[in-house]
């Protein structure tokens, strides 16, 4: 208020969360991000709507915001004679992939639901605005650092341009950012895990080597998963083993749970040289990537699994997770770890997996959907 409407007064009411000006107009605060909140909104009207971050709301609430765009207001302009303002509703966004409803209503014009072509595609329009755009009053550096992310995330946050959608995706940007978590809101947490999952780096000549996956999660007393650091480093023996101990001290770790594929007990002897009588778990990959990843693929969308930040390296390699295999252009060491972590969070998760897969090959070959019941 004060950079672009000086001199202005208005009154913030922070129990309601509205502000209210001299000619008794008002500006209300409100979120879609679950249906308490959407359901708050019912009993309003408004002229104009803004959705900030579409890209993390779903479908679903946005049609009952455009419900409450019914406002009659006459815009007062001196010297002229009042006219009645206009209904209009303004989105913003980081663009999603192309299966979002931000896309299929703006760009193709279309209902997200229905699919059908929408009858007043002229009410409809959009236009791009990106970092380049407002290089003035960014921080040094900040551009050179978009410039240098993976093609698939410089598209979205530097481009501006919806990403082509993946049906296999298992955890899609939209998911992500829809519970992305703010440090400041963290609840407490009943179990602090670090993951880690090795490679071959040496400490001399690793430039070509994998990195070695080292992530920090805890499980929250609202039952919710958080990611809260990726300390993954390039680096031998020497140097990851102190990176990884390091971690568990800081964030006050109940275990350490590492995959012992590749050095066995070697991997367990560098983190308790490192530090003693930590508490340790061997892990071993009896399973594919993408079949231990799978199961927290509906965590993620239900918001079970949420990112305390924004970790633009491991979402990049999660984005590489699909039904049809990992398709990413590099081992996916960040990730891995990760799903240690969350293995190590939701022990039942994996199981379950397994023993429906079990289950479905013992099926009879005249079974049918009708007989579900009997089998699950």
């Amino acid at each position: 208020m004060k950079l672009a409407f000086p001199g202005v007064e208005y009154k913030l009411d922070k129990t309601h969360w509205y502000v209210k000006f001299q000619n008794e107009s008002e500006i209300w605060f409100g979120g879609l991000d679950d249906k308490d909140r959407t359901e708050k909104i019912l009993g309003m009207e408004f002229a104009t709507i803004y959705l900030n971050e579409s890209s993390q709301i779903s479908w679903g609430p946005v049609g009952i915001a455009m419900t409450r765009l019914a406002q009659k207001v006459n815009q007062v302009i001196e010297g002229k004679e009042p006219t009645l303002l206009k209904p209009r509703m303004y989105f913003d966004c980081n663009p999603p992939n192309k299966n979002h409803w931000t896309y299929q209503l703006f760009i193709l014009r279309r209902d997200p639901d229905t699919k059908i072509n929408i009858p007043n595609p002229d009410n409809y329009g959009y236009f791009q605005i990106n970092p380049r755009d407002n290089k003035d009053n960014l921080s040094d550096g900040y551009l050179d650092t978009l410039e240098n992310l993976s093609a698939r995330l410089r598209k979205r946050f530097l481009e501006g341009e919806f990403t082509d959608a993946n049906p296999n995706q298992l955890f899609p940007d939209e998911a992500i950012d829809r519970w992305r978590a703010d440090n400041a809101d963290l609840p407490d947490f009943v179990r602090v895990v670090v993951g880690v999952d090795p490679s071959g780096a040496g400490d001399q000549d690793n430039a070509d080597n994998d990195a070695i996956g080292i992530v920090v999660g805890a499980l929250g007393v609202d039952g919710n998963a958080y990611l809260l650091e990726d300390c993954t480093v390039k680096a031998g023996p020497a140097t990851w083993g102190n990176v990884a101990v390091s971690a568990y001290d800081r964030h006050k770790a109940d275990v350490l749970v590492a995959e012992t594929n590749y050095g066995g007990a070697m991997v367990e002897g560098v983190i308790q040289a490192s530090r003693t009588k930590t508490n340790f778990k061997a892990v071993s990959a009896s399973r594919g990537k993408v079949i231990r990843a799978e199961p927290f693929a509906s965590l993620y969308e239900a918001g079970k699994i949420r990112h305390a930040g924004r970790f633009v390296e491991l979402e990049d390699e999660l984005s590489g997770f699909s039904t049809i295999g990992f398709t990413g252009s590099r081992s996916p060491n960040r990730a891995d770890a990760w799903i240690w972590v969350l293995t190590e969070l939701f022990p039942g998760m994996l199981r379950q997996k397994v023993e429906k897969k079990k289950l479905e090959t013992k099926r009879p070959q005249n079974w049918n959907n009708s007989q579900a019941g009997y089998w699950m």
